[in-house]
């Protein structure tokens, strides 16, 4: 797999949505997803230049590091189970799966320095998917203000796996007014600049309605 080739391709296509949505595309951050790839895999979307890894398990971070000199910017992108805070709290740089109390209580225990995070939201209201219900994400936001080792970066949410465009873009356009009403309330702990949505099959929608992050797997590196 040529991951430079897969890369050219998609900054096209995000340029290209990113024209339909008035926007410019060196607003969006690609990130390549790595889970499923080798550490050499990695390597190579890292010298194609592409410097936003993210993995979603610990093991994985630690695993990789290793194989690096100079380190990429890492996304811990899954569901971060509480016990595994301390082995990756200073190994990586953002977290995007900030979803409950007892987990920020960690990340504020653990920490050395202020986190970036972001909390992620459900916004489509599937059982399968982790992240607070949208109707609490203002509330939970609030109950932040005293953990002076998070910082609310922006919010992060998964479409449904479905094929009506509709629906993925409805999921989108509720994550960006949430974003928008967090902002107006100019916490200086949750400043909310970036929006973390859009994956390989529906990024292209995700950067037509805001996106700042996409997290693109197979489409830039493969599975394998």
């Amino acid at each position: 797999m040529e991951v430079a080739s897969n890369l050219h391709t998609i900054k096209k296509r995000i340029s290209e949505a990113a024209e339909r949505a008035g926007r410019h595309p060196d607003e969006i951050k690609i990130i390549a997803v790595t889970k499923y790839v080798t550490p050499e895999r990695a390597k190579e979307a890292f010298e194609a230049g592409i410097h936003h890894l993210g993995e979603n398990r610990s093991e994985g971070i630690l695993a990789k590091r290793e194989a690096f000199n100079e380190q990429p910017i890492w996304h811990f992108i899954g569901s971060l189970q509480t016990r595994k805070v301390k082995s990756i709290i200073d190994k990586v740089n953002v977290i995007h799966s900030l979803d409950r109390i007892s987990l920020a209580e960690e990340i504020q225990k653990r920490a050395e320095k202020p986190v970036d995070c972001l909390v992620q939201v459900n916004v489509s209201g599937e059982d399968t998917k982790h992240g607070i219900p949208p109707q609490e994400t203002m509330e939970f936001v609030n109950q932040l203000a005293n953990f002076d080792k998070i910082r609310i970066i922006g919010l992060m949410t998964m479409a449904p796996l479905t094929d009506n465009q509709d629906e993925i873009r409805q999921c989108f356009k509720e994550l960006k007014e949430l974003q928008v009403q967090i902002q107006k309330l100019l916490l200086p702990f949750a400043p909310c600049r970036e929006l973390s949505m859009g994956m390989s099959n529906d990024f292209e929608i995700a950067v037509e309605e805001g996106s700042t992050m996409v997290r693109i797997g197979t489409a830039l590196v493969g599975n394998e």
